[in-house]
């Protein structure tokens, strides 16, 4: 194991033993160089990882700090090197995109922690219908902030918000970590999704990084049952 995996692997230990305070950044590279006697940069390596587990998130300016999420826990969830937006999953399909909300508003309390900012930071709220080759395919309720995703417009979510994230706004995302259940459907699922009382509906709640490890994306994304599937890619180190 090479020295920056084994500083990772401590400081990953130390942030589920909640070593270091929530509301603080964590020790600054230097210091974290002095302590574990390496280079700055293999700090940085170290950190990196971290950053791209979803357990850390870099404030420029400000610090790394732990990303407030319960959804650092070890129950049956999935944390993948890619996301690649329905799109690019489906390229070649044609995919149609009806917004059905599109508002800005402050975040509750989750959300503001899952985003990794205050609730006075105001995001953009929206619930999406994605149908492909003209079926129902996936409700999508998302939270990004305003401050980060810029210039969000009705245009941009009936054609692709990864897209412009990407290619309009030049941001690179990094990753995401995921949450699956089944759920009962509500009385969207039943409307949009034409689920009947009984189908079972499947739940991905996802939470997408940058390469800075900035969270950009909230979301809850339900599925129709004999319309879902998920394929995830294990990369060993």
């Amino acid at each position: 194991m090479s020295k920056y995996e084994s500083i990772s692997n401590e400081i990953r230990n130390r942030v589920k033993a909640n070593v270091y305070p929530v509301d603080q950044p964590i020790p600054d590279e230097v210091s974290l160089s002095k302590e574990f006697q390496c280079s700055r940069m293999t700090m940085k390596k170290a950190l990196d990882i971290l950053v791209m587990e979803g357990l850390l998130y870099r404030k420029r300016g400000h610090g790394t700090f732990i990303i407030k999420s319960t959804m650092r826990d070890n129950t049956g969830s999935i944390v993948d090197k890619e996301t690649l937006g329905l799109s690019t999953l489906l390229k070649g399909k044609h995919i149609v995109s009806t917004v059905i909300t599109f508002e800005v508003q402050f975040p509750s309390e989750e959300v503001a922690a899952h985003l990794g900012i205050s609730q006075d930071t105001p995001v953009y709220h929206l619930i999406r219908l994605r149908s492909v080759e003209h079926e129902p395919y996936v409700m999508e309720e998302t939270y990004m902030p305003t401050n980060l995703i810029l210039d969000l417009t009705e245009e941009v979510l009936n054609a692709s918000i990864y897209a412009h994230i990407t290619n309009t706004l030049k941001l690179t995302i990094a990753g995401s970590q995921r949450k699956i259940r089944a759920c009962k459907p509500n009385e969207l699922d039943r409307k949009y999704l034409e689920c009947k009382a009984d189908d079972p509906i499947l739940e991905v709640e996802h939470v997408g990084y940058l390469n800075t490890g900035i969270p950009f994306e909230y979301s809850f994304s339900r599925h129709r049952y004999d319309k879902f599937v998920f394929t995830t890619i294990n990369i060993r180190r």
